[in-house]
């Protein structure tokens, strides 16, 4: 299960990769332009205004659509070959679900399932969600590597192979739209009951809905839990509450309390998580994690956005990521139980927190300063002990060897050394699958007995390694693309 999770986590670096200067870009713009985000007595026009509005949109074209980038990016890291026509079926199932289990649709097939001011309404408005796109990605990549050499009689011959995948995937993805039309009602109003449960145990409560906030970020049902405690599905509606200028004495909440403990969290806490995930990855990596995590990080400071940065390890390191969630369980009851006060319109980044200020339910916001500084060193501390007590593959602790990256090939001519290696592995009728990852050559044989470790080693790899009865990986260094795109056609 965990091997799966982390493969899964490897081929959402693709679409991840795109967010983080998304993110800037929306921190900047809502700097620029708070009357964006409706902040009271904030302008909206003039030149910072416009120019704020365009950055926004910039940014928002990713973010807001981060499910579709799930869809494709999924499909293409789980295909066989990484290929193209897996991601045109990646993005035919996410269009296929989304349509037939959109409120439009579902109040005409199954009138009584989706009325209007119901949970089932809000449930089947939330689809569009960072779940099913990874879903989606999953549904095309396995009609991809099941079905892309299906032979079809003469008569059928054009769509056979690859050609077919897109459509069979489009009945795949009807049938899962048919179960989840049953069972995406019964979570989604499951999680809004639970959210009606954990109102009235105050501080503790909102310490509980913030860890489930958190830990339901992949399957996208925290929008279940956000409706009872943000917006008024049940009288609630702390988000509504707190900018429309409400104080505690108008409702019959702390006006905030929902919303609070994010701050310190995203502001400070993923900042120092990203320093233990930098620390502790391998020194040939430290770069490129820098790119990743570093940069997620100034994301979640300036405007909240987290999803680039938890979307970096929560499948690589899925224990690590419940860590994670409950952190901000714990920091919300202290924030409560201290009468610090915020809230937010986008999320909890530096912009929210300046401008929330201004709004008559916030209370003590000076206490940002000492609870941020403690946040960041409480999820810099627990990162750094657990990624090392546990050995968790963080971004920039894969299981490819440090020194690979630093491997120089004793052969450049790539085409010769990938005819050696598909020699040395006994030929391409040998050859069940071909695969690379950043520095290696994955290959699945299907006569283990064939393989010659010396004459693959003899093309100038660098070295062989058999970590199962039929995988062989060949050690090439950071060139390995080009040695797998030769084999690969030497192996056609």
């Amino acid at each position: 299960m965990m091997k799966h999770l982390q493969k899964l986590g490897s081929s959402l670096m693709l679409p991840v990769a795109c967010l983080p200067i998304c993110g800037i870009l929306m921190g900047l713009g809502y700097w620029a332009a708070p009357g964006v985000m409706g902040v009271p007595g904030a302008p909206t026009s003039g030149f910072l205004y416009v120019l704020g509005f365009f950055l926004i949109k910039a940014g928002g074209a990713l973010i807001d659509n981060m499910a579709i980038l799930f869809a494709i990016g999924v499909a293409v890291g789980l295909a066989k070959e990484h290929e193209g026509t897996a991601a045109l079926a990646g993005l035919v199932s996410w269009l296929m679900m989304t349509s037939l289990l959109s409120t439009g649709v579902v109040s005409v097939i199954a009138p009584s399932m989706c009325v209007e001011g119901t949970t089932n309404f809000v449930a089947f408005s939330k689809i569009a969600n960072p779940f099913t796109g990874i879903l989606a990605g999953i549904i095309g990549a396995n009609c991809y590597n099941r079905f892309k050499d299906t032979k079809l009689p003469d008569v059928l011959a054009f769509f056979s192979g690859k050609r077919c995948v897109s459509i069979i995937t489009g009945l795949v993805s009807i049938v899962v739209s048919a179960l989840m039309l049953f069972i995406w009602p019964v979570v989604f109003g499951a999680l809004v009951a639970i959210g009606n449960a954990i109102v009235s145990l105050d501080a503790v409560g909102a310490g509980i809905y913030a860890f489930l906030n958190r830990l339901l970020i992949p399957t996208g049902l925290h929008h279940a839990l956000n409706n009872v405690f943000w917006f008024d599905t049940i009288g609630l509606g702390d988000l509504t509450a707190y900018w429309g200028a409400k104080t505690s004495a108008d409702m019959g909440w702390s006006v905030g309390m929902y919303m609070s403990g994010f701050f310190p969290c995203m502001m400070f806490g993923i900042p120092g998580a990203a320093l233990a995930m930098i620390q502790t990855a391998k020194t040939a990596k430290r770069k490129a994690t820098i790119g990743i995590v570093g940069s997620a990080a100034i994301c979640a400071f300036l405007c909240g956005v987290t999803e680039p940065f938890e979307f970096a390890f929560m499948f690589l390191a899925f224990p690590l990521y419940v860590v994670y969630a409950l952190l901000y369980g714990i920091f919300t009851v202290v924030t409560v139980m201290l009468g610090y006060r915020a809230g937010f319109c986008f999320s909890a980044g530096l912009t929210d927190a300046i401008f929330s200020a201004a709004l008559p339910a916030a209370n003590n916001t000076w206490l940002i300063f000492i609870l941020g500084p403690i946040a960041f060193v409480v999820f810099y501390l627990v990162f750094l002990f657990a990624i090392k007590k546990w050995d968790l593959k963080t971004p920039g602790r894969e299981d490819d060897q440090e020194g690979e990256l630093k491997i120089e090939l004793a052969n450049n001519d790539f085409t010769a050394m990938a005819a050696i290696i598909l020699e040395g592995v006994g030929g391409k009728e040998n050859v069940a699958s071909i695969d690379h990852c950043i520095t290696r050559l994955r290959l699945e044989v299907k006569d283990r007995y064939q393989v010659d470790e010396k004459k693959i080693k003899s093309s100038g790899a660098a070295g062989v390694i058999r970590p199962g009865k039929t995988s062989v990986q060949v050690i090439i260094g950071p060139k390995v693309q080009f040695v797998y795109d030769e084999f690969k056609k030497l192996a056609e």
